[in-house]
């Protein structure tokens, strides 16, 4: 992508990240105190299991390079707006979502690019690595991420009834960003778009679906209640696919580390599709 493009992406993902933060209040933080069990299961998946599952399946797989270190960068990145969205119409712990989501994005500042190195020495070698500088990309993702959700919550707070009205079309413009940047990137790469999707594809709906798996599991297995148990197999598994298309594609410039977080983006709608039914299904009975 040239440098409008990569331009218009990060100020795209600026905008929904204020959106998020639309939805965010005080109270959302003060809940980790509240259940500290349920949050901390979460983010031991989202921060610890689901970068392993990711390497796991990248070296299993023999993956190429490229989707190698895609699949490390959607692995390393926080649950997103849409894994609150679909917790709620999954009928899970919204509260938690919300919560698991946030904090996250906070933890993750840090986190993300030393995972990401780790994957660009481990899968590309030290004749082609490139090298993200940590404290730069702190400073980039904090920008990009933490600050536009900060602003959101403030507007959420002095302007409530203006925070309510806009929730609504920031979601839908965060689908509709999403779906031109998936197209963006099957443009710039369609000589090769279908022969990474194959590749992309297995190792994608693997690690969404082995993430979503082991959140539920580990969240029975420490007993907590059905709904906390969907929020965090939700939030395990729905990965904000917009953020690491944007650190393929801005930070790191390249977009065929974006072709395995856009695979991933369109999979994620459809296992959080069937986690949608089997919640209301369960929820029916």
């Amino acid at each position: 992508m040239d440098n409008i493009s990569t331009i218009i992406l990060a100020v795209s993902l600026i905008i929904i990240m204020l959106g998020m933060g639309l939805s965010l209040v005080t109270d959302d933080f003060r809940r980790i105190l509240v259940h500290p069990k349920a949050i901390l299961i979460g983010l031991i998946n989202q921060l610890l299991l689901l970068p392993l599952i990711g390497f796991g399946l990248a070296t299993m797989l023999n993956l190429p390079n490229e989707i190698a270190i895609g699949i490390m960068i959607l692995a390393a990145c926080p649950g997103g707006p849409t894994s609150n969205l679909i917790a709620h119409l999954a009928k899970g712990d919204l509260a938690l979502s919300v919560s698991l989501t946030a904090v996250s994005s906070l933890i993750t500042i840090v986190t993300i690019p030393f995972v990401i190195n780790f994957a660009l020495a481990h899968f590309t070698g030290e004749g082609q690595l490139v090298q993200l500088n940590v404290l730069e990309t702190i400073v980039q993702i904090l920008v990009i991420v933490v600050i536009p959700v900060f602003i959101g919550m403030l507007i959420r707070r002095y302007k409530t009834d203006f925070a309510m009205r806009m929730a609504k079309p920031v979601r839908i413009a965060s689908g509709i960003v999403l779906a031109l940047v998936i197209v963006g990137i099957v443009i710039k790469e369609k000589e090769n778009f279908i022969s990474y999707f194959e590749q992309a594809g297995i190792a994608a709906f693997l690690l969404n679906a082995f993430s979503m798996a082991l959140g539920y599991f580990t969240a029975k297995w420490a007993s907590l209640p059905i709904k906390q148990a969907r929020s965090i197999s939700i939030e395990s598994g729905i990965q904000n696919g917009t953020l690491a298309i944007t650190i393929a594609v801005v930070l790191l410039e390249s977009t065929a580390f974006a072709i395995a977080p856009a695979v991933y983006s369109l999979i994620m709608f459809f296992t959080g599709g069937l986690v949608i039914w089997l919640g209301n299904r369960r929820t029916a009975v």
